[in-house]
């Protein structure tokens, strides 16, 4: 997640020039050799692919703070194996025969969904959401993948694009740098086969509240997408909220205004000095079936009315794709009572599925 900073000086004036845009998006790796030196365990994001194959090989990835890939972090998954990552900041592993499988890496976690062996072979057109964050990560599914991620390939309109993590049945990739924003071919190469897909690169920036805020003041943060005209769902999350505050909380969804100048906005408050940073991405499409799994999941680690709470939610996802805001903000609602632990990281990607 590409992070835009700037300093809030003396009184508190933001130090904005007119025109100045905060770039963000949810991933960013300028260059495909960056890796983060010595990264701190406590900074580190763990990147699995969205379901891997119980038995079959899969690579996950590290980031750090810095969005560099982290090498030489050490995951523990919840199966009890470690791996740590190589100097690339990418791990292999083999995937265990459970229905959920937890990492975590000090102070961070993050879950994936293990299908069975049955599901290697099952090889289809590729999968992919209509829209990505070029300064982001997307997931593509369909089968016939290598778990080992140097075994495939991929090109957005002939841009050769990073694989984060992989599995037999998908893979996490990262576009170049130097690829436009706009409607984009997708070319995966993966054993000894060549499929195509389409989806749209968006490039989002934030541009600074005009006039500039002072000490308790509110105003505008404008976000512009680049690359398409339609709709879009935006995830935004301020990472500095004692620097600045949104009014609407640090997490908020977000639907762009669409035509040519795509923009959506958020009401902030400046709150003292300092460096703030916000990071944004295009949301794929609901996936109600991976959100019911991790529900199931968490069930048996729930407490109270807590897994009659979860039931519900389940049976509501089954209702109709249609409910997944519904949902979305019951989560949201849980996850601000719930502590670090392995039953918050499963509602988190039951989050992260909506």
């Amino acid at each position: 997640m590409e992070k835009g900073n700037r300093r809030f000086t003396g009184p508190l004036k933001i130090a904005f020039a007119v025109g100045c845009a905060i770039l963000v998006e949810s991933i960013t790796l300028p260059s495909f050799a960056q890796v983060q030196t010595r990264p701190a365990t406590s900074s580190v994001e763990i990147v699995l692919p969205p379901r891997i194959i119980a038995g079959r090989p899969a690579t996950l990835a590290t980031i750090g703070a810095n969005r560099k890939l982290a090498p030489h972090i050490s995951v523990e998954l919840g199966n009890g194996t470690r791996v740590q990552t190589d100097a690339t900041g990418r791990a292999n592993f083999t995937a265990p025969a459970v229905g959920v499988l937890l990492a975590e890496a000090g102070a961070a976690s993050a879950a994936t969904l293990v299908d069975p062996d049955s599901a290697a072979s099952a090889q289809q057109d590729i999968r992919v959401g209509p829209f990505a964050s070029l300064r982001g990560q997307f997931s593509t599914c369909g089968g016939g993948f290598r778990g080992d991620s140097e075994g495939d390939q991929v090109q957005i309109n002939d841009e050769p694009a990073l694989i984060l993590a992989a599995s037999p049945e998908c893979i996490v990739v990262a576009p170049s740098p130097k690829t436009s924003p706009g409607k984009a071919q997708l070319t995966v190469e993966a054993s000894g086969k060549v499929r195509h897909g389409a989806i749209t690169i968006v490039s989002l920036d934030f541009e600074a509240p005009q006039p500039p805020l002072t000490p308790r003041k509110k105003g505008w943060l404008t976000l512009h997408a680049r690359g398409s005209d339609q709709r879009l769902h935006i995830l935004v999350d301020n990472d500095s909220p004692d620097v600045i505050r949104f009014e609407k909380g640090d997490a908020q969804d977000l639907t762009t205004s669409g035509g040519s100048d795509n923009i959506a906005e958020i009401r902030v408050e400046a709150i003292r000095s300092g460096d703030f940073s916000f990071r944004a991405r295009v949301l794929p499409p609901p996936d109600a079936d991976a959100a019911t799994r991790f529900l199931q999941a968490a069930e048996p680690l729930a407490i109270a009315d807590v897994p009659r709470t979860l039931k519900h939610m389940q049976d509501e996802l089954t209702r109709g794709p249609q409910n997944a805001e519904k949902i979305r903000a019951e989560l949201d609602r849980m996850l601000q009572v719930t502590s670090p632990s392995d039953f918050r990281t499963l509602l988190e990607a039951a989050r992260s599925s909506l």
